[in-house]
């Protein structure tokens, strides 16, 4: 364990307020759900004159998933087919509303709702989960379905047809449709001497999009209809992963056969040799294990030394003596708070105890290292889905920033290791003068980037906007190195802290051996008191990472496609000009 100081600084100290650990615990499972209030047919009648009467409308408040954005008391609807979408959204036009598309809300950044959306503002909210949820095989190969569907129900789909995927993101909560939105990931490249499968990508899942269904405008028909385009298609492009400017209903994904994964759990390894630098002679180093296995993850505690590091391996037939696993989520210590963490946790918050994050940390570290002994989950053995789905809504609500730094895979172990020596030391730095800005952990994952040619469709491009997007000027570039910091909502110093940390990785990593990017669901462009709002970071920053031609060509595609501004947000309206 780290050495940090582990007394009370006397500045970061307040009068204790009353908490619970099951006070704390029913506050973040709140954030899970937002029930929707009946709507009162005489208000719904004058705030929204003329609705279709065949899609119930209802009163919702919106979380993101950790609480940080709220908005209370706007209307929201479900609507049954992709039919009611068009009659909606072409409602939301003539009546100068704008449509947010809402799944399972589990993002962090401004894409959907903006704080301080007020109650009773012309946003109206598309609930796509209750009904958007269809699946069918469109070929042995292919599946097509609705952008509602949640991850766990696709792959369980999947799995039973002898079908999967790669990698994809921990939750399985999420739905489909925020997941392409937003490009999102799993962690996985190829070991040494594997070859991709056919219908798998290393990849976001938005580099499978085969073809997709979106309401968009149509000039000759002066209305928003429904229309299908594919990826060897400019709109299919832009629409692949459209940051929230669009409302797609439907989805044809191209996938491969299922095989089994083996998931080695590892809490052994010092983070001074997991994160080593190149040519230090260290062996069990990050880089060795996507040597090996291709496919990992480290969470890093914050003030401790040795990482909870997952190592998961294609693996057709069980090795002896392995737990075999049936269903997902096989950490319950991660899912469900363990008392220790939840008392800690709910003190800092509760009473300003922000000097106990050391303690915090170690009491993560502990609860994962004697979880993984207890629950029998440190060597585990299954269908791919269940080890790539680990994560609950039940798990603590943090704050994440989030980035992804592409290079060459022989230089993945020189990115991690500079991050880590400039995170540990600003750590301490901060410490050392009784600040305490990080209270959670650092999540590395490494992918391969979005290869149109995965997707095996003639012609295919690249999602526009994605950040997994290959770079015509560096083919070298084949690797994505993602890091997360993650902190509780609400502490000192953590917006300056991250703001540190990403002018580091935009400064380290310009685009010589590495360049980065911003993970659109996470937190960037930091200010010291602030999220989202850096000018230099909105304005030049993103796009030049994304690539200014890129940018301004999914930028046109969006406003052909939507011209009225009916999807967007303010923050929207401010990122893209």
């Amino acid at each position: 364990m780290s050495n940090f100081p582990l007394e009370p600084s006397p500045w970061t100290r307040s009068e204790p307020s009353p908490w619970t650990r099951r006070g704390f615990l029913l506050t973040a499972a709140a954030l899970a759900a937002v029930p929707g209030l009946p709507a009162d047919p005489a208000a719904a009648a004058a705030e929204l004159p003329d609705f279709p009467a065949d899609v119930p409308l209802y009163r919702s408040a919106y979380r993101n998933w950790v609480g940080e954005i709220t908005a209370d008391g706007l209307w929201a609807c479900a609507p049954g087919s992709p039919a009611e979408v068009v009659t909606v959204v072409n409602w939301a036009w003539r009546h100068g509303w704008r449509v947010r598309a809402r799944g399972a809300s589990h993002g962090w950044s401004p894409l959907t709702v903006t704080e301080g959306t007020r109650s009773g503002a012309p946003v109206l909210l598309v609930d796509t989960a209750p009904h958007l949820t269809g699946l069918a095989l469109e070929s042995p190969h292919a599946v097509r379905a609705g952008t509602g569907v949640t991850m766990e129900a696709l792959l369980t789909f999947l799995e039973e047809h002898g079908l999967g995927v790669t990698a994809a993101p921990a939750p399985g909560v999420l739905t489909l449709g925020g997941v392409l939105a937003v490009d999102g990931h799993g962690t996985g490249v190829p070991a040494l001497g594997e070859r991709r499968r056919p219908g798998h990508t290393y990849g976001s899942l938005s580099n499978l999009v085969l073809s997709l269904t979106a309401v968009v405008w149509d000039a000759s028909a002066g209305a928003y209809v429904l229309r299908t385009v594919h990826r060897d298609e400019a709109d299919g492009a832009a629409l692949a992963a459209h940051l929230g400017r669009s409302l797609v209903t439907e989805v044809v994904l191209r996938v491969g056969s299922d095989t089994a994964l083996r998931c080695v759990s590892r809490t052994d390894i010092p983070a001074a040799e997991l994160f080593a630098a190149p040519g230090s002679g260290k062996t069990r180093t990050l880089a060795h294990f996507l040597d090996e296995a291709g496919r990992v993850e480290a969470i890093w505690f914050a003030f401790t030394e040795r990482p909870w590091l997952k190592v998961w391996s294609v693996s057709p037939t069980r090795p002896p003596a392995l737990r075999e696993v049936s269903r997902p989520y096989n950490y319950p210590f991660s899912d469900n708070v363990p008392a220790p963490v939840a008392e800690l946790a709910g003190r800092m918050a509760s009473e300003a105890a922000w000097y106990l994050a050391p303690v915090l940390g170690a009491a993560q570290y502990d609860a994962a290292a004697l979880g993984l002994v207890a629950t029998l989950s440190a060597d585990l053995w299954g269908p791919s889905k269940n080890t790539l789905l680990y994560l609950k809504p039940s798990t603590l609500r943090v704050h994440a920033n989030g980035y992804a730094v592409l290079t060459s895979r022989a230089q993945v172990q020189r990115v991690v290791s500079g991050f880590a020596a400039f995170y540990r030391e600003r750590l301490a730095a901060y410490a050392a003068r009784g600040s305490f800005p990080v209270n959670g952990s650092v999540e590395i994952r490494v992918t391969g980037l979005d290869e149109p040619g995965d997707a095996e469709w003639p012609g295919a491009r690249p999602p526009l906007l994605s950040a997994l997007r290959p770079r015509a000027d560096h083919p070298e570039w084949d690797t994505a190195v993602w890091l997360d910091v993650l902190t509780l909502p609400g502490t000192p110093d953590a917006e300056a802290f991250l703001r540190e940390i990403e002018r580091f990785l935009l400064g380290a990593f310009d685009g010589g051996f590495a360049l980065t990017r911003v993970e659109w669901s996470k937190g960037w462009a930091y200010t010291d008191d602030g999220v989202w709002s850096d000018p230099e970071v909105l304005g030049a920053v993103v796009p030049d990472a994304v690539g200014r031609a890129a940018w301004a060509e999914a930028d046109a595609v969006l406003d052909r496609l939507d011209p009225h501004r009916v999807y967007g947000n303010a923050f929207l309206d401010r990122l893209f000009g």
